[in-house]
């Protein structure tokens, strides 16, 4: 199969620059497009700061970087690493004009029409995406969203226990630095010291978006997870992995060996697709007291597993354990490229075979279909 021409707004960011790394050597998409702010447009690619430790892509390097506005040269799928001041507009706009937007910012995350998408948690929910189109008389573009870079952390774990009815949730994270952007948290601020509080709503999407991801489709809409979430966040002096910190009610009551069985088993789509970022296994088990950390367990499996350990009794709601994943790639860019890997995957076994210049998706309804 020849590759699928792809696109990245906002490619001079950290999550930008992830995802022309991790397309580097994508068998499906190669990136033939690059977009970013004013500062930055008109640019050659090679001649920005490029802020990962691997070297800047040899077929990235030399494409010229072009403004938000030119929607016309864009190709029809496009991953967005937008800042949330600009990305609503921008978005929007490309979806408008014919584009399949796969997005990392936040501004779309809670519109009914629009899937917020972890493939191996609710792949259903693309239904929502003949609706969106429907309503907004878009024929092939469209916007799908990943969630907030911890929300893949709690939701991940709650998915895996869906069998035991979660009812209650309260979650303490304590984030990476690089989930701050560049230059982002200031060195003396951050050296040696945890900052109790991260801006942006960050605590209220954990809240908000984890009951979305776990909800059900019911007459084209998402019914939410019947469940309560509570979330507090922190800023840690790591350089990447989100660690959350979980009690939870679990109203089947399973033993702490059938909630350790459920995790290290769960798999789903990608897996079964076997989608090419899709990790072997979504959840890592750790047997070890002092594991997950994030200096030694992040970065495994190329940043795509959530990590799992200390599962034991909680004397308040039943059951607790510690949660990490790579912020970065399974919480931003690796999240956006996998989603894009399910869309495609979907639209080929409908019969709609994209072709390097074109997304064709199947519709939702041929989606839903085969997801009953």
């Amino acid at each position: 199969m020849e590759k699928i021409d792809v696109g990245i707004l906002g490619a001079t960011g950290v999550v930008g620059q992830q995802l022309v790394a991790l397309l580097e050597r994508h068998p499906w998409f190669r990136v033939a497009w690059l977009a970013a702010s004013e500062r930055s447009a008109g640019k050659t690619y090679g001649d920005l700061a490029w802020r990962l430790p691997s070297r800047i892509p040899a077929d990235a390097a030399p494409l010229r970087v072009a403004p938000l506005e030119a929607l016309d040269s864009a190709p029809s799928l496009l991953f967005s690493a937008l800042d949330a001041s600009v990305a609503g507009e921008a978005e929007t706009a490309f979806a408008a004009s014919g584009r399949l937007v796969v997005s990392n910012a936040r501004n779309h995350r809670m519109d009914p029409l629009v899937p917020l998408l972890i493939p191996e948690v609710n792949p259903d929910h693309l239904a929502l995406l003949d609706a969106q189109r429907r309503a907004r008389g878009w024929t092939t573009g469209g916007i799908v969203t990943n969630p907030n870079c911890a929300t893949v952390v709690v939701a991940m774990v709650l998915a895996a226990l869906r069998q035991f009815q979660p009812a209650r949730v309260l979650v303490t994270t304590l984030q990476a630095l690089s989930g701050a952007g560049y230059p982002g948290v200031a060195s003396l601020d951050a050296v040696g010291n945890v900052i109790p509080y991260i801006g942006g709503g960050e605590e209220e999407k954990i809240e908000t978006e984890t009951l979305k991801l776990l909800g059900r489709i019911e007459n084209g809409a998402v019914r939410d997870a019947g469940m309560v979430v509570s979330a507090q966040t922190t800023r840690v002096p790591v350089p990447d992995g989100h660690t959350a910190v979980m009690s939870f009610e679990l109203s089947a009551r399973p033993s702490i060996e059938e909630v350790a069985a459920a995790l290290a088993a769960f798999t789903s789509e990608p897996q079964a697709s076997a989608l090419p970022t899709a990790p072997e296994k979504p959840i890592v088990v750790h047997a070890a007291q002092d594991r997950p950390q994030p200096r030694l367990d992040a970065a495994f499996g190329g940043g795509m597993p959530v990590h799992c350990g200390r599962i034991r009794r909680c004397p308040v709601l039943g059951y607790k354990l510690v949660a990490l994943g790579h912020n970065v790639i399974r919480g931003a860019a690796g999240a956006a490229l996998l989603n894009a890997e399910l869309i495609v995957a979907r639209s080929r076994s409908a019969g709609a075979e994209p072709d390097r210049g074109a997304v064709s998706l199947a519709s939702a309804r041929d989606i839903e279909t085969q997801t009953r």
